[in-house]
């Protein structure tokens, strides 16, 4: 993949995410889905803004933000897929009141889709983008 369009496919994937992660907000909302403190923090700060500020650093130094792209997306992954998927809590997609379930189950689904794909995108955008050491032969 050419420099320019793995960019493009990382913003994609970013600005993408950070769409869905408002729309399913609101389907939290909603559907009064109760969050903590910690683990609005961890929405706030990892899975909305850490991918955007990956994306902004990437312009400058774009192994660095690749791999917060990747770290990031990552993390929002297995938050995600546990709290959506696997713990059975208020936050399980089984649990949410029936009129908001299908919008919160797709974006549930959504979420984890291109939240998989930022990771692998970032981790292919930095390592390709990293400085190369130079090779000695002895």
């Amino acid at each position: 993949m050419q420099p320019g369009n793995a960019a493009r496919l990382l913003g994609v994937l970013v600005l993408g995410h950070f769409v869905i992660t408002l729309i399913h907000g609101a389907a939290h909302a909603g559907a009064q889905v109760p969050m903590s403190a910690a683990a609005n923090a961890f929405i706030i700060l990892v899975i909305e803004a850490g991918p955007l500020a990956g994306l902004a650093l990437s312009r400058s130094r774009p192994a660095a933000g690749g791999w917060i792209v990747a770290a990031t997306m990552a993390g929002a992954l297995v938050f995600g897929v546990a709290n959506h998927f696997i713990i059975d809590a208020a936050d399980h997609v089984s649990h949410v009141e029936p009129r908001w379930r299908a919008l919160f189950t797709a974006t549930a689904v959504l979420l984890a889709v291109t939240e998989l794909g930022g990771a692998v995108a970032g981790v292919l955008y930095a390592v390709r983008r990293a400085p190369r050491s130079p090779r000695f032969v002895a």
